[in-house]
Protein backbone atom coordinates (compact mmCIF):
# COMPACT_ATOMS: atom_id res chain seq x y z
CA UNK A 1 0.00 0.00 0.00
CA UNK A 2 3.15 2.54 -0.61
CA UNK A 3 4.58 4.72 1.77
CA UNK A 4 2.48 5.01 4.83
CA UNK A 5 2.64 5.39 8.82
CA UNK A 6 1.87 2.34 10.55
CA UNK A 7 0.41 2.28 13.97
CA UNK A 8 2.56 -0.07 16.08
CA UNK A 9 0.78 -3.57 17.95
CA UNK A 10 0.74 -1.89 21.02
CA UNK A 11 -0.52 1.61 21.99
CA UNK A 12 -2.05 4.02 24.36
CA UNK A 13 -4.36 6.77 24.23
CA UNK A 14 -3.24 9.42 27.07
CA UNK A 15 -5.95 11.88 27.51
CA UNK A 16 -4.32 15.05 29.25
CA UNK A 17 -6.61 17.38 30.13
CA UNK A 18 -4.80 20.75 30.24
CA UNK A 19 -1.90 19.65 28.75
CA UNK A 20 1.01 19.33 31.13
CA UNK A 21 1.83 15.54 32.27
CA UNK A 22 3.06 15.11 28.84
CA UNK A 23 6.36 13.68 30.30
CA UNK A 24 4.69 11.63 33.08
CA UNK A 25 2.66 9.85 30.60
CA UNK A 26 5.40 9.29 28.10
CA UNK A 27 7.59 7.95 31.37
CA UNK A 28 5.37 5.09 31.28
CA UNK A 29 5.69 4.01 28.01
CA UNK A 30 9.93 4.56 28.73
CA UNK A 31 9.11 2.04 31.89
CA UNK A 32 7.71 -0.58 29.10
CA UNK A 33 10.16 0.18 26.70
CA UNK A 34 12.97 -0.46 29.40
CA UNK A 35 11.33 -4.26 29.84
CA UNK A 36 11.00 -4.89 26.23
CA UNK A 37 7.76 -3.83 25.48
CA UNK A 38 6.87 -1.15 22.80
CA UNK A 39 4.01 0.63 24.29
CA UNK A 40 3.39 3.77 21.80
CA UNK A 41 1.60 6.75 23.10
CA UNK A 42 -1.47 8.80 21.70
CA UNK A 43 -2.21 12.07 22.94
CA UNK A 44 -5.78 11.94 22.29
CA UNK A 45 -7.78 15.06 23.07
CA UNK A 46 -11.48 15.74 21.47
CA UNK A 47 -13.29 19.00 20.23
CA UNK A 48 -15.66 19.11 23.21
CA UNK A 49 -12.46 19.08 25.82
CA UNK A 50 -10.58 21.89 23.92
CA UNK A 51 -13.50 23.78 24.19
CA UNK A 52 -14.66 23.23 28.12
CA UNK A 53 -10.75 24.18 28.40
CA UNK A 54 -10.12 26.34 26.22
CA UNK A 55 -6.94 25.23 24.38
CA UNK A 56 -6.69 24.02 20.87
CA UNK A 57 -4.93 21.10 19.14
CA UNK A 58 -1.98 22.94 18.62
CA UNK A 59 -1.85 22.63 22.37
CA UNK A 60 -1.84 19.15 22.65
CA UNK A 61 1.09 18.39 19.97
CA UNK A 62 3.13 21.40 21.45
CA UNK A 63 3.06 19.22 24.85
CA UNK A 64 3.81 16.24 22.81
CA UNK A 65 7.09 17.40 21.06
CA UNK A 66 8.28 19.27 24.23
CA UNK A 67 8.18 15.80 25.85
CA UNK A 68 9.68 14.02 23.00
CA UNK A 69 12.44 16.01 22.70
CA UNK A 70 13.05 16.43 26.84
CA UNK A 71 13.25 12.92 27.40
CA UNK A 72 14.75 11.72 24.37
CA UNK A 73 11.61 9.53 23.26
CA UNK A 74 12.95 8.01 19.59
CA UNK A 75 9.98 5.88 19.09
CA UNK A 76 7.02 6.95 17.07
CA UNK A 77 4.33 8.93 18.74
CA UNK A 78 0.96 10.42 18.10
CA UNK A 79 -1.39 13.49 18.32
CA UNK A 80 -5.22 12.60 18.14
CA UNK A 81 -8.16 13.98 16.93
CA UNK A 82 -10.45 12.51 18.93
CA UNK A 83 -13.74 11.56 18.16
CA UNK A 84 -14.30 14.17 15.27
CA UNK A 85 -16.94 14.41 13.22
CA UNK A 86 -17.56 16.41 9.83
CA UNK A 87 -18.30 19.85 11.72
CA UNK A 88 -15.08 19.49 13.38
CA UNK A 89 -12.00 17.69 12.04
CA UNK A 90 -10.91 20.94 10.60
CA UNK A 91 -9.48 22.30 13.61
CA UNK A 92 -6.72 19.54 13.82
CA UNK A 93 -5.39 19.11 10.51
CA UNK A 94 -2.17 21.09 11.49
CA UNK A 95 -1.61 19.40 14.96
CA UNK A 96 -3.05 15.85 14.37
CA UNK A 97 -1.85 12.42 12.82
CA UNK A 98 -4.13 10.79 14.41
CA UNK A 99 -8.17 10.55 13.35
CA UNK A 100 -10.71 9.09 15.45
CA UNK A 101 -13.85 9.20 12.86
CA UNK A 102 -16.92 9.12 15.05
CA UNK A 103 -19.64 8.00 13.30
CA UNK A 104 -21.77 6.87 15.80
CA UNK A 105 -24.76 9.33 15.67
CA UNK A 106 -25.29 7.93 12.25
CA UNK A 107 -26.17 4.13 12.92
CA UNK A 108 -29.34 3.13 12.17
CA UNK A 109 -30.11 6.04 9.69
CA UNK A 110 -31.47 4.89 7.19
CA UNK A 111 -29.46 3.67 4.39
CA UNK A 112 -30.39 3.62 0.45
CA UNK A 113 -31.95 0.91 -0.20
CA UNK A 114 -30.27 0.44 -3.62
CA UNK A 115 -27.01 0.67 -1.67
CA UNK A 116 -27.97 -2.08 0.96
CA UNK A 117 -29.40 -4.24 -1.96
CA UNK A 118 -25.87 -3.82 -3.51
CA UNK A 119 -23.73 -4.45 -0.50
CA UNK A 120 -25.32 -7.78 -0.21
CA UNK A 121 -24.90 -8.72 -3.80
CA UNK A 122 -21.10 -8.09 -3.56
CA UNK A 123 -20.60 -9.93 0.03
CA UNK A 124 -22.04 -13.58 -0.72
CA UNK A 125 -19.66 -14.71 1.36
CA UNK A 126 -21.36 -13.14 4.63
CA UNK A 127 -24.52 -15.10 3.82
CA UNK A 128 -23.22 -18.80 5.07
CA UNK A 129 -21.08 -20.49 7.34
CA UNK A 130 -18.31 -18.94 8.35
CA UNK A 131 -15.28 -20.35 9.93
CA UNK A 132 -13.14 -18.05 12.26
CA UNK A 133 -9.71 -18.83 13.16
CA UNK A 134 -8.94 -19.63 16.82
CA UNK A 135 -12.96 -19.83 17.56
CA UNK A 136 -14.63 -23.45 17.89
CA UNK A 137 -18.26 -23.06 16.44
CA UNK A 138 -18.54 -21.65 12.92
CA UNK A 139 -20.97 -18.65 12.33
CA UNK A 140 -23.77 -18.53 10.57
CA UNK A 141 -25.15 -15.81 9.16
CA UNK A 142 -28.16 -15.85 7.01
CA UNK A 143 -28.61 -13.30 4.06
CA UNK A 144 -31.71 -11.89 5.72
CA UNK A 145 -29.54 -10.87 8.50
CA UNK A 146 -26.76 -9.37 6.55
CA UNK A 147 -29.30 -7.14 4.87
CA UNK A 148 -30.48 -5.58 8.44
CA UNK A 149 -26.86 -5.09 9.29
CA UNK A 150 -25.76 -3.85 6.32
CA UNK A 151 -28.99 -1.10 6.58
CA UNK A 152 -28.56 -0.44 10.31
CA UNK A 153 -24.52 0.26 9.48
CA UNK A 154 -23.94 1.43 5.76
CA UNK A 155 -24.82 5.04 6.07
CA UNK A 156 -22.58 5.46 9.18
CA UNK A 157 -19.45 3.98 7.10
CA UNK A 158 -20.41 6.26 4.04
CA UNK A 159 -19.87 9.29 6.48
CA UNK A 160 -16.67 7.73 7.74
CA UNK A 161 -15.36 7.46 4.39
CA UNK A 162 -16.71 11.45 3.93
CA UNK A 163 -14.50 12.10 6.51
CA UNK A 164 -11.50 10.44 5.97
CA UNK A 165 -11.21 11.79 2.40
CA UNK A 166 -11.93 15.41 3.52
CA UNK A 167 -8.37 14.56 6.26
CA UNK A 168 -7.13 12.83 3.03
CA UNK A 169 -7.14 15.49 0.76
CA UNK A 170 -5.40 18.10 3.12
CA UNK A 171 -2.60 15.76 4.94
CA UNK A 172 -1.94 13.02 2.31
CA UNK A 173 -3.51 9.57 2.13
CA UNK A 174 -1.30 7.27 4.22
CA UNK A 175 0.09 10.46 6.26
CA UNK A 176 -2.00 9.91 9.30
CA UNK A 177 -3.68 6.60 11.41
CA UNK A 178 -7.52 6.14 10.99
CA UNK A 179 -9.54 5.14 13.29
CA UNK A 180 -13.30 4.42 13.83
CA UNK A 181 -15.50 5.09 16.54
CA UNK A 182 -18.87 3.06 17.13
CA UNK A 183 -18.39 2.86 20.90
CA UNK A 184 -20.65 6.22 22.02
CA UNK A 185 -24.05 4.34 21.03
CA UNK A 186 -26.56 2.65 22.94
CA UNK A 187 -26.04 -0.59 21.62
CA UNK A 188 -23.48 -2.90 21.40
CA UNK A 189 -22.17 -4.16 18.07
CA UNK A 190 -22.18 -8.15 17.88
CA UNK A 191 -19.18 -9.57 15.76
CA UNK A 192 -21.27 -10.70 12.82
CA UNK A 193 -21.97 -6.75 12.93
CA UNK A 194 -18.30 -6.16 13.27
CA UNK A 195 -17.46 -8.43 10.63
CA UNK A 196 -20.53 -6.73 8.01
CA UNK A 197 -18.98 -3.20 9.07
CA UNK A 198 -15.51 -4.18 8.14
CA UNK A 199 -16.32 -5.64 4.89
CA UNK A 200 -18.40 -2.10 4.23
CA UNK A 201 -14.98 -0.08 5.73
CA UNK A 202 -12.73 -1.91 3.11
CA UNK A 203 -15.60 -1.27 0.21
CA UNK A 204 -15.23 2.31 1.09
CA UNK A 205 -11.75 2.16 0.85
CA UNK A 206 -11.04 3.17 4.29
CA UNK A 207 -7.72 2.71 5.21
CA UNK A 208 -8.28 2.10 8.91
CA UNK A 209 -5.52 0.95 11.69
CA UNK A 210 -8.31 0.85 14.78
CA UNK A 211 -11.90 0.27 15.40
CA UNK A 212 -13.56 1.51 18.47
CA UNK A 213 -16.72 -1.10 18.76
CA UNK A 214 -19.28 -0.66 21.65
CA UNK A 215 -18.53 -3.40 23.76
CA UNK A 216 -21.72 -5.50 26.03
CA UNK A 217 -21.73 -4.07 29.60
CA UNK A 218 -21.06 -0.67 30.43
CA UNK A 219 -18.16 1.18 30.67
CA UNK A 220 -18.86 4.29 33.01
CA UNK A 221 -16.00 7.12 33.14
CA UNK A 222 -13.36 6.56 35.89
CA UNK A 223 -14.44 3.05 37.45
CA UNK A 224 -14.57 -0.25 36.56
CA UNK A 225 -16.37 -2.31 34.27
CA UNK A 226 -20.10 -2.98 34.74
CA UNK A 227 -21.27 -6.41 33.31
CA UNK A 228 -20.88 -9.89 32.83
CA UNK A 229 -16.64 -10.43 32.70
CA UNK A 230 -17.44 -14.17 31.57
CA UNK A 231 -19.58 -12.79 28.52
CA UNK A 232 -17.38 -9.73 27.67
CA UNK A 233 -14.48 -12.45 27.56
CA UNK A 234 -16.47 -14.59 24.72
CA UNK A 235 -17.10 -11.54 23.12
CA UNK A 236 -13.38 -9.95 22.92
CA UNK A 237 -11.94 -12.97 21.62
CA UNK A 238 -14.89 -13.63 18.43
CA UNK A 239 -13.94 -9.62 17.91
CA UNK A 240 -9.94 -10.26 17.76
CA UNK A 241 -10.89 -13.63 15.57
CA UNK A 242 -13.09 -11.27 13.64
CA UNK A 243 -10.63 -8.72 12.62
CA UNK A 244 -8.40 -11.52 11.83
CA UNK A 245 -10.62 -12.98 9.41
CA UNK A 246 -11.81 -9.86 7.60
CA UNK A 247 -7.87 -8.97 7.29
CA UNK A 248 -7.48 -11.96 5.02
CA UNK A 249 -10.68 -11.74 3.14
CA UNK A 250 -11.23 -7.77 2.56
CA UNK A 251 -7.47 -6.46 2.18
CA UNK A 252 -7.63 -4.63 5.17
CA UNK A 253 -4.20 -3.77 6.74
CA UNK A 254 -2.72 -6.05 8.49
CA UNK A 255 -1.92 -4.19 11.73
CA UNK A 256 -5.67 -3.35 12.26
CA UNK A 257 -6.72 -3.75 15.57
CA UNK A 258 -9.08 -3.15 18.12
CA UNK A 259 -9.28 0.27 19.96
CA UNK A 260 -10.87 0.15 23.72
CA UNK A 261 -12.29 3.00 24.52
CA UNK A 262 -12.17 2.34 28.12
CA UNK A 263 -13.65 5.29 30.21
CA UNK A 264 -10.54 4.35 32.44
CA UNK A 265 -9.57 1.69 34.94
CA UNK A 266 -11.59 -1.18 33.57
CA UNK A 267 -8.92 -3.53 35.61
CA UNK A 268 -11.38 -6.54 36.06
CA UNK A 269 -11.58 -6.79 32.13
CA UNK A 270 -7.75 -6.39 31.17
CA UNK A 271 -7.22 -10.14 31.77
CA UNK A 272 -10.00 -11.63 29.49
CA UNK A 273 -8.44 -8.87 26.57
CA UNK A 274 -4.77 -9.51 27.63
CA UNK A 275 -4.74 -13.79 26.95
CA UNK A 276 -7.04 -12.92 23.71
CA UNK A 277 -4.40 -10.80 22.33
CA UNK A 278 -2.04 -13.53 23.51
CA UNK A 279 -4.22 -16.20 22.13
CA UNK A 280 -4.57 -14.48 18.85
CA UNK A 281 -1.13 -12.37 18.61
CA UNK A 282 -3.22 -9.59 17.98
CA UNK A 283 -2.59 -5.72 18.87
CA UNK A 284 -4.78 -3.18 21.12
CA UNK A 285 -4.71 0.26 21.19
CA UNK A 286 -6.16 1.34 24.89
CA UNK A 287 -7.59 4.55 24.97
CA UNK A 288 -7.23 6.07 28.72
CA UNK A 289 -9.33 8.87 28.80
CA UNK A 290 -9.41 11.34 32.06
CA UNK A 291 -7.42 8.94 33.98
CA UNK A 292 -4.87 11.79 34.20
CA UNK A 293 -6.86 14.42 35.27
CA UNK A 294 -7.98 12.74 38.14
CA UNK A 295 -4.17 11.92 39.32
CA UNK A 296 -3.65 15.69 38.73
CA UNK A 297 -6.22 15.75 41.76
CA UNK A 298 -4.72 12.89 43.95
CA UNK A 299 -1.28 14.57 43.22
CA UNK A 300 -2.94 18.31 44.17
CA UNK A 301 -4.71 16.50 48.07
CA UNK A 302 -1.16 14.65 48.68
CA UNK A 303 0.58 17.55 48.27
CA UNK A 304 -1.71 18.86 51.26
CA UNK A 305 -1.63 22.96 52.17
CA UNK A 306 -3.38 25.14 49.40
CA UNK A 307 -2.95 21.99 46.55
CA UNK A 308 -5.77 19.77 49.32
CA UNK A 309 -7.65 22.96 50.02
CA UNK A 310 -8.22 23.72 46.10
CA UNK A 311 -8.70 20.08 45.50
CA UNK A 312 -11.77 20.24 48.03
CA UNK A 313 -12.77 22.84 46.48
CA UNK A 314 -12.96 21.90 43.07
CA UNK A 315 -14.98 18.85 44.44
CA UNK A 316 -16.95 21.39 46.42
CA UNK A 317 -18.58 23.39 43.33
CA UNK A 318 -18.35 20.21 40.73
CA UNK A 319 -21.13 19.33 43.89
CA UNK A 320 -22.82 22.43 43.52
CA UNK A 321 -22.80 21.60 39.50
CA UNK A 322 -23.42 18.35 39.26
CA UNK A 323 -26.64 18.17 37.36
CA UNK A 324 -24.93 20.27 34.25
CA UNK A 325 -21.43 18.37 34.77
CA UNK A 326 -23.36 14.80 34.12
CA UNK A 327 -25.88 15.97 32.02
CA UNK A 328 -23.35 15.23 29.00
CA UNK A 329 -22.09 11.86 30.24
CA UNK A 330 -25.15 10.83 30.98
CA UNK A 331 -24.88 7.40 29.35
CA UNK A 332 -21.29 6.77 31.08
CA UNK A 333 -22.16 7.57 34.34
CA UNK A 334 -23.87 5.90 37.41
CA UNK A 335 -23.30 7.89 40.63
CA UNK A 336 -25.40 7.22 43.39
CA UNK A 337 -26.27 10.66 44.91
CA UNK A 338 -26.90 8.72 48.60
CA UNK A 339 -23.03 8.06 48.17
CA UNK A 340 -21.73 12.15 47.36
CA UNK A 341 -20.32 13.65 50.54
CA UNK A 342 -21.32 16.76 51.60
CA UNK A 343 -18.53 19.17 50.39
CA UNK A 344 -18.81 20.49 54.33
CA UNK A 345 -17.80 17.06 55.31
CA UNK A 346 -14.94 16.92 52.64
CA UNK A 347 -13.47 20.18 53.80
CA UNK A 348 -12.29 18.32 57.03
CA UNK A 349 -11.21 15.66 55.62
CA UNK A 350 -7.03 15.40 55.64
CA UNK A 351 -5.12 14.48 52.54
CA UNK A 352 -5.14 10.96 53.24
CA UNK A 353 -8.85 10.98 53.49
CA UNK A 354 -9.43 12.62 49.99
CA UNK A 355 -6.87 10.55 48.18
CA UNK A 356 -8.39 7.50 49.71
CA UNK A 357 -11.95 8.57 48.53
CA UNK A 358 -10.54 9.35 44.85
CA UNK A 359 -7.91 6.50 44.07
CA UNK A 360 -9.13 3.84 42.66
CA UNK A 361 -8.42 1.02 44.80
CA UNK A 362 -11.70 -1.39 45.55
CA UNK A 363 -9.43 -2.96 48.29
CA UNK A 364 -9.39 0.05 49.95
CA UNK A 365 -12.80 0.27 52.21
CA UNK A 366 -12.76 4.36 51.56
CA UNK A 367 -12.89 4.23 47.97
CA UNK A 368 -15.89 6.12 46.89
CA UNK A 369 -16.98 5.56 42.86
CA UNK A 370 -19.58 8.01 42.93
CA UNK A 371 -17.31 10.99 44.43
CA UNK A 372 -14.56 9.82 41.67
CA UNK A 373 -17.00 9.57 38.82
CA UNK A 374 -18.21 13.24 39.71
CA UNK A 375 -14.73 14.58 40.27
CA UNK A 376 -14.13 12.98 36.39
CA UNK A 377 -16.94 15.13 34.64
CA UNK A 378 -15.74 18.25 36.66
CA UNK A 379 -12.87 18.80 35.11
CA UNK A 380 -14.69 22.36 33.37
CA UNK A 381 -14.47 23.60 37.21
CA UNK A 382 -10.73 23.48 37.53
CA UNK A 383 -10.64 25.19 33.52
CA UNK A 384 -12.55 27.72 35.21
CA UNK A 385 -9.86 28.68 37.69
CA UNK A 386 -7.79 29.45 34.93
CA UNK A 387 -3.93 30.44 36.00
CA UNK A 388 -4.39 29.93 39.46
CA UNK A 389 -5.22 25.80 38.60
CA UNK A 390 -1.95 25.61 36.29
CA UNK A 391 -0.21 27.57 39.10
CA UNK A 392 -0.91 24.52 41.29
CA UNK A 393 0.00 22.17 38.57
CA UNK A 394 3.95 23.63 38.68
CA UNK A 395 3.71 23.69 42.39
CA UNK A 396 2.79 20.01 42.69
CA UNK A 397 4.82 18.88 39.97
CA UNK A 398 6.87 16.50 41.84
CA UNK A 399 3.76 14.69 43.45
CA UNK A 400 1.24 14.70 40.61
CA UNK A 401 3.99 13.01 37.58
CA UNK A 402 4.47 10.26 40.30
CA UNK A 403 1.32 9.76 40.68
CA UNK A 404 0.56 9.98 36.31
CA UNK A 405 3.39 7.86 35.48
CA UNK A 406 2.80 4.95 38.11
CA UNK A 407 -1.35 5.33 37.66
CA UNK A 408 -0.47 4.25 33.51
CA UNK A 409 2.27 1.84 34.18
CA UNK A 410 0.95 0.13 36.80
CA UNK A 411 -2.24 0.10 36.54
CA UNK A 412 -2.46 -0.47 32.88
CA UNK A 413 0.07 -1.10 30.85
CA UNK A 414 1.75 -3.42 32.60
CA UNK A 415 -1.57 -6.01 33.05
CA UNK A 416 -2.52 -5.34 29.30
CA UNK A 417 0.80 -5.35 27.60
CA UNK A 418 3.86 -6.76 29.83
CA UNK A 419 1.13 -9.84 31.18
CA UNK A 420 1.42 -8.45 34.48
Amino acid sequence: MGDRILLAKYSIGVGDRFARQAEAQLCACMLAADQGVEVIPVWNKSYREHSIIGSGPMDTRAAADAAVVKLGWRKPYFVDADHITARTWEGFIEASDFYTIDVADWIGREAAPAAVEAFVRRHPELAGELILPGIEAPVHIGSDRVFLVAGKYLGAIEEAGRIYRLVAERKGGGQFITEISMDETDSPQTPVELLVILAAVADEGIPIQTIAPKFTGRFNKGVDYVGDVAKFTEEIAHDVATIAFAVRRYGLYENLKLSVHSGSDKFSIYGPIRRALRKFGAGLHLKTAGTTWLEELIGLAEGGGDGLESAKEIYAEAYRQRDALCAPYASVIDIDAGRLVEPRVVHEWSSGQFVSALRHDPRNREFNPSFRQLLHVGYKVAAKMGSRYLDLLSTYETAIARNVTENLFVRHIKPLFLGE
